[in-house]
């Protein structure tokens, strides 16, 4: 729409040229108004195929602002887009479960937890397993302890069996010496 307003504004330019040299051509005789003519002819050609050219240039790089104009908005609308998703799906992730942060801080303390009682469990396997062999020892020596009491009580025993029984020997030595 604009080509065809700036095509008939240099047809009415053209015209009024045209007709300032065909006064000009009058005055000066005809030979030399159509040769003026056939040039100034084609200067305005080669004046308006420029002026055109111009034209289509500004309206490309107008048209080229007008787009890099559009996708820079759309790309705004996009980030901020984006930044709306990525909140609501935050808020999906809360309401899907409101405990799971303390869910995931207490599964972590269990973790904690249990990784200071795999130690404590080998000390108290290890610590169980020397109490019952030290138990088996003491009831070893307490029963060897009795063993060797009981076989003292009897030596003891027989000791004073013995000896009673030479005093009493003794005794009746003495007893027949009088």
């Amino acid at each position: 729409m604009m080509q065809q307003g700036d095509q008939t504004m240099e047809c009415s330019g053209k015209e009024q040229q045209m007709q300032i040299v065909c006064v000009r051509g009058a005055s000066t005789g005809g030979a030399v108004v159509g040769e003026e003519v056939g040039e100034w002819a084609e200067e305005q050609s080669s004046r308006s195929a420029l002026s055109l050219f111009k034209e289509k240039e500004e309206e490309i790089e107008r048209k080229k602002v007008e787009v890099r104009d559009k996708v820079f908005s759309v790309l705004g609308r996009v980030e901020e887009e984006t930044k709306r998703l990525a909140f609501i799906r935050q808020e999906l992730e809360l309401m899907a479960d409101p405990t799971r942060r303390e869910v995931d801080a207490i599964r972590k303390r269990i973790d904690k937890v249990n990784k200071q009682l795999k130690p404590l469990a080998k000390t108290c396997l290890k610590k169980e397993k020397e109490y019952k062999m030290c138990l088996e020892a003491y009831n070893e020596k307490s029963n060897e302890k009795a063993t060797l009491v009981n076989r003292l009580m009897e030596l003891v025993s027989e000791s004073e069996r013995l000896r009673m029984k030479k005093l009493e020997e003794l005794n009746k030595t003495i007893e027949s010496l009088y």
